[in-house]
């Protein structure tokens, strides 16, 4: 049925249930799972006459950000590995999380992504937005959407 699972989690309690829950999907149909995690990307400015060198510390920020994804995947990958699950971790850096989400689907040829969704609706929603609403609306491929 399904041959490869795609997990976007951010770390938080309902990413880890949607973690477990792919886990299981996974050991069920033999599938491999790859986990996403996304950092944000710098902003950087520059401000004329400026004697900080903003770049490097956003450069700086950045490489200590996708440090910490790692450490924080680590115990993930090592949960799949040890479910007998082939399980391999991605950190990616960028703005958009679900244009990224949607990315590696498309690159890793992914026939499944399961995440986890707040469940926000009106005012919170527009504010906060909805990275699962993105990729709900712009995947070629099922989603299964935990709460």
């Amino acid at each position: 049925m399904y041959k490869h699972l795609l997990i976007p989690t951010d770390g938080g309690e309902l990413s880890k249930k949607a973690i477990s829950h792919g886990f299981d999907l996974a050991k069920l149909t033999g599938a491999r799972v790859t986990i996403l995690t996304v950092t944000p990307s710098y902003p950087v400015t520059y401000l004329e006459g400026s004697s900080v060198n903003n770049r490097e510390f956003a450069e700086t920020s950045e490489r200590q950000w996708r440090e910490e994804a790692q450490t924080a995947m680590a115990s993930v990958l090592e949960e799949g590995q040890a479910r007998g699950i082939a399980t391999d971790v991605q950190v990616l850096s960028g703005d958009s999380i679900s244009d990224l989400i949607l990315q590696a689907a498309s690159v890793d040829e992914v026939d499944l992504i399961v995440m986890a969704s707040h469940g926000r609706k009106g005012f919170a929603r527009l504010l906060l937005g909805s990275e699962t609403q993105h990729v709900l609306t712009g995947a070629k491929v099922p989603v299964l959407v935990l709460r």
